[in-house]
């Protein structure tokens, strides 16, 4: 009796270990990078970023980038990311630009938040799904832009999206909008951004 108890107590305890460490996994960006073949384009890298984005996704990036070395003749990024931390995807944005990445939403994915930075990134930009914008979120409210060193010109943010080549409409137009309530954009909006 005592035996069968510490086997369901320590069962019990594995379980909530394991999901635990799944609610950690998904809380980060799944970035993969791999090499492919295509008929039509040739030799393709393709990256995709989903999920949030967090501290340490430039790296996996930069990895899955130098694990995949060579000459292509398109390199691809995927998106389907409600955003998450934007100095990781400023970081990523900038390499994905000095790589030589095209950028494409797909017809089921989402790019919300943060994930903007990594649509303007992209050398060509197709949507196909969604993008949302809204403001970041700052957990201690919006005092906290102030103190961030990015309140008077929103300055590395802005200065991103002005080496990137979008509407500098964009950073303002975000600012507008509560991290709560994300707007979606039309194909006209995504177009006088400079983002499609």
């Amino acid at each position: 009796m005592r035996v069968q108890y510490l086997f369901v107590r320590w069962r019990a305890r594995l379980l909530l270990s394991l999901t635990l460490f799944t609610i950690s996994l998904s809380a980060s960006a799944r970035v993969e990078v791999q090499a492919a073949t295509d008929r039509s384009m040739g030799s393709v890298l393709i990256a995709k970023v989903s999920e949030d984005i967090v501290p340490g996704d430039y790296e996996a990036l930069l990895k899955g980038l130098r694990a995949n070395p060579g000459r292509y003749q398109r390199k691809i990024l995927l998106l389907d990311s409600l955003g998450g931390s934007v100095a990781e995807a400023l970081r990523m944005g900038r390499l994905l630009r000095e790589t030589g990445f095209d950028v494409l939403v797909p017809s089921r994915g989402i790019c919300q938040g943060s994930c903007v930075y990594l649509l303007a990134s992209g050398r060509n930009k197709t949507v196909r799904g969604h993008v949302g914008l809204h403001r970041p979120y700052f957990p201690k409210g919006d005092s906290a832009i102030a103190q961030s060193g990015w309140g008077v010109a929103g300055s590395a943010p802005s200065r991103y999206l002005q080496e990137m080549g979008v509407s500098p409409r964009l950073w303002d137009d975000m600012q507008r909008i509560a991290p709560t309530q994300p707007k979606l954009l039309s194909q006209h909006e995504l177009k006088g951004y400079r983002l499609n």
